[in-house]
């Protein structure tokens, strides 16, 4: 009966391990689905929220810095030179505004309002006839005025990204 009882004892542990085996070999599976499917839940939340807080950046950076509305700076009184066309001496009578949106700038230029109108003299008063006469010839001047008043500013220490444009409100030739 020994013998029998050992015989039973070690079917039964085949029959055992045989069945741990089995068991084993599941486990494995369902686990490895198991972190497949962690992993996609994990990576796509990760994306998500890389998304939604990238976004979110955007908007919290538009709000907290607002535009300000335009400040325009009149220069007064208006250009007047003379200039040579064709042996006839014409003249050239211009208004302009210049615009920015920081009050720090708008300072800066009524402070070196007499700098920039003689800057704005000489570079008008050595303009041709011919060339100002175009639209193409005052979008030259206008871009070439803007600068000149740019350099002004950045020569007083200020920020002449922040003198934004320069418009002429008269442009009248005789």
């Amino acid at each position: 009966m020994a013998d029998e009882d050992t015989e039973v004892l070690d079917e039964e542990v085949v029959e055992g391990e045989e069945g741990e085996v089995e068991g084993e070999e599941g486990a494995p599976k369902s686990r490895k689905l198991l972190f497949i499917i962690l992993a996609v839940v994990l990576l796509s939340g990760g994306i998500g929220a890389f998304f939604f807080l990238k976004g979110g950046h955007k908007e919290a950076t538009k709000a907290e810095v607002p535009a300000l509305p335009p400040i325009y700076v009149n220069l007064d009184p208006p250009f007047v030179v003379n200039f040579e066309a064709e042996s006839m001496v014409r003249f050239l009578q211009v208004t302009i505004s210049i615009m920015t949106r920081d009050p720090h700038v708008e300072e800066d230029l009524k402070k070196n309002d007499p700098r920039i109108r003689n800057d704005l003299l000489m570079l008008l008063g050595n303009q041709q006839y011919d060339t100002i006469s175009t639209r193409e010839g005052k979008e030259k001047l206008r871009a070439a005025s803007l600068e000149s008043v740019r350099s002004v500013v950045k020569s007083a220490g200020g920020e002449p990204a922040k003198v934004e444009a320069l418009y002429f409100t008269a442009f009248v030739m005789q």
